[in-house]
């Protein structure tokens, strides 16, 4: 069987995200969405909440399960035989360190890093981004999944 896993934080998952999910599930028998938890960032969703709504949008493919992990993700790949990550590029800044990533991962453990480039309709999203323009009133529908949508914006009315 042959596993991959799609690491990032979700805070909260995008198109973006899905559309790399996605095309991800069309190679891999498996594909494990990590929701990885850095204590360093300041998230508007917890863990649970992000892997929660990872599980409602990635419902359509069979073949991909979400989970969590706190430390190091070629950790997560060897307790999950899992032999490759996959990671979206949107722009050349993040080959940068994305290949400094890789070759650090694989130096730690052999497990190697597939480069996707993103959709270009997806090139400029960031959920940082997203979050930014929800906070103001902005329109992120094209952006979100519905249901992500509708949680960021319940969330951000909590805080107002």
């Amino acid at each position: 069987m042959t596993r991959a896993v799609c690491p990032g934080s979700y805070d909260p998952a995008t198109n973006g995200h899905l559309d790399i999910i996605g095309r991800a599930a069309k190679l891999f028998d498996e594909v494990v969405v990590a929701v990885l938890i850095n204590k360093n960032k300041k998230t508007l969703f917890s863990v649970e909440e992000r892997t929660e709504m990872l599980r409602e949008v990635t419902a359509q493919w069979p073949n991909v399960r979400v989970d969590s992990w706190h430390g190091l993700l070629v950790d997560y790949c060897r307790e999950n035989d899992i032999k490759a990550i996959v990671k979206g590029l949107r722009a050349v800044s993040d080959y940068d360190y994305e290949l400094q990533m890789a070759q650090m991962n694989h130096q730690l453990s052999g497990v190697d890093t597939l480069f996707m480039p993103t959709n270009p309709i997806y090139s400029f999203l960031a959920s940082s981004l997203v979050k930014d323009v929800a906070t103001y009133g902005g329109d992120v529908t094209s952006l979100l999944p519905p249901s992500i949508k509708d949680r960021l914006a319940a969330r951000l009315a909590e805080g107002r």
